[in-house]
């Protein structure tokens, strides 16, 4: 079943929840995140001149992580997605920067809109 997203009046877009929006900029936030750290790891590994990346973006991708998969369970409760959506969205973060398809397919489904 499709939902079709719902528009804000005048706007032309889709007015997203609270925690859909919440939603949202954490999928891009943990991305960012998951970028820096492999860069990070990149010039640890490759050139090996220094850990800095790493030492800054690995805690940061961590909280980031933690961030995200909280406020997925949270969107999956109040905005009513089915158990296999929610597990999808959780295992999004896996992979590297799977969260902004992720996010994109959910909004265009119209799953970060109130119900």
């Amino acid at each position: 079943m499709t939902t079709r997203p719902v528009t804000a009046a005048g706007s032309g877009r889709a007015s997203l929840a609270g925690i859909g929006r919440a939603y949202a900029i954490l999928a891009l936030v943990e991305a960012i995140t998951w970028t820096g750290l492999l860069i990070g790891m990149g010039i640890k590994y490759g050139p090996e001149t220094t850990e800095m990346g790493v030492t800054i973006f690995g805690p940061l991708h961590g909280v980031a992580f933690l961030a995200y998969a909280a406020v997925t369970v949270v969107a999956a409760v109040r905005l009513r997605w089915g158990l296999g959506v929610t597990l999808l969205a959780l295992v999004a973060a896996v992979p590297p920067l799977t969260t902004l398809p992720m996010e994109v397919w959910l909004r265009r489904t119209g799953r970060l809109q109130s119900r």
